[in-house]
């Protein structure tokens, strides 16, 4: 369908255990040194994400890395297996915070940063990692690293000549999607927009190659391919004043994705909530994040830096969400 196929599989996706190995209470809280609280909520979402912790407590990663230096993959290896076997009710989560700057330039330790910025570094740090003895792979098997495998997924983009009714498709690799909400009231009505087709702007002009001028045209954006965690991001920062959108946005538990597919055909492609990460504060440049997550034994937790406590799954559906992570 016009895309590349990849040169070679860097992690195969037959590997990928999707469920939990072992069944157990939840691990560690993770200590606040002042502002780390953003840290603190990724690093717990991460560490809940079934997939990605299997692969991580398997050792596959640091058994065969022979990266110089900081590796993000060894860091969350240590990380998430000294949350989930430690018999402390907190821990420090300390070599994240030291090699801070490894994962994003602009953190700076002591100063409040934006969860979802640190999540999108955190993902292309441990990105970088699997491809630190892989040069000169194209980027489609660029695409198939573990990161991918899980948080990957492929955008389609049609864009139809409102003349000759020509089409366009172009296809864009994705690791989470951001969602304006500025005019919804449920996640459903969000995405239901998102894949409804609109008519571009003049200065987005297109000029059809069948009929050969520039002609009126409308864009469909769909899901493609669909990741195994679906990481949404509702915005929740009025791009024109910069001021908090506060509002609640419905938000389901089971979220099927086939009504938002390229293709709609076919069995529903459910996706199981397992994490939500919840700002509070008056203004998006501060505040305090925290986050509720499933853990293995199935139940829900709010984990709000070193405090860990049990709760159910109306107050997690109850929240005023700042990221989703969804499970298929």
């Amino acid at each position: 369908e016009g895309m590349a196929l990849p040169q070679r599989i860097v992690f195969s996706p037959e590997k990928i255990c999707t469920d939990w190995q072992q069944r157990q209470r939840p691990g560690a809280g993770l200590l606040n040194l002042g502002n780390t609280c953003y840290i603190n909520v990724i690093l717990q979402c991460l560490t809940y994400t079934p997939p990605l912790a299997s692969y991580l407590l398997s050792y596959e990663h640091s058994r065969s890395c022979q990266q110089q230096g900081f590796c993000m993959m060894c860091t969350m290896e240590a990380h998430v297996r000294k949350v989930l076997c430690s018999p402390a009710s907190a821990i420090l989560p300390g070599a994240v915070l030291r090699d801070l700057k490894f994962i994003g330039e602009e953190f700076e330790y002591g100063r409040q940063e934006n969860a979802y910025e640190f999540l999108r570094c955190t993902l292309s740090a441990m990105q970088r990692a699997c491809l630190s003895a892989r040069r000169d792979l194209d980027i489609s098997s660029q695409e198939t690293t573990i990161v991918h495998q899980i948080f990957g997924g492929l955008m389609k983009s049609r864009v139809t000549c409102l003349s000759c009714q020509a089409v366009v498709d172009s296809y864009k690799a994705f690791l989470d999607v951001s969602l304006d909400i500025r005019a919804a009231s449920s996640l459903t009505t969000v995405l239901e927009d998102c894949v409804t087709p609109k008519e571009l702007h003049q200065k987005e002009s297109f000029r059809c190659t069948k009929c050969e001028k520039k002609a009126a045209a409308s864009k469909r954006v769909t899901v493609h391919r669909a990741p195994r965690v679906l990481t949404l991001c509702l915005e929740r920062a009025d791009q024109w004043t910069g001021t908090k959108i506060s509002k609640f946005v419905e938000y389901p538990e089971y979220l099927d994705l086939r009504p938002y597919m390229s293709d709609t055909a076919g069995e529903p492609l459910l996706c199981s909530l397992y994490a939500i990460v919840v700002h509070t504060g008056d203004t998006c440049l501060e505040g305090h994040f925290l986050c509720y997550t499933k853990a293995s034994n199935g139940l829900w937790y709010k984990m709000d830096d070193e405090f860990v406590d049990s709760c159910d799954i109306h107050t997690v559906l109850g929240q005023q969400a700042y990221l989703l992570f969804y499970a298929r």
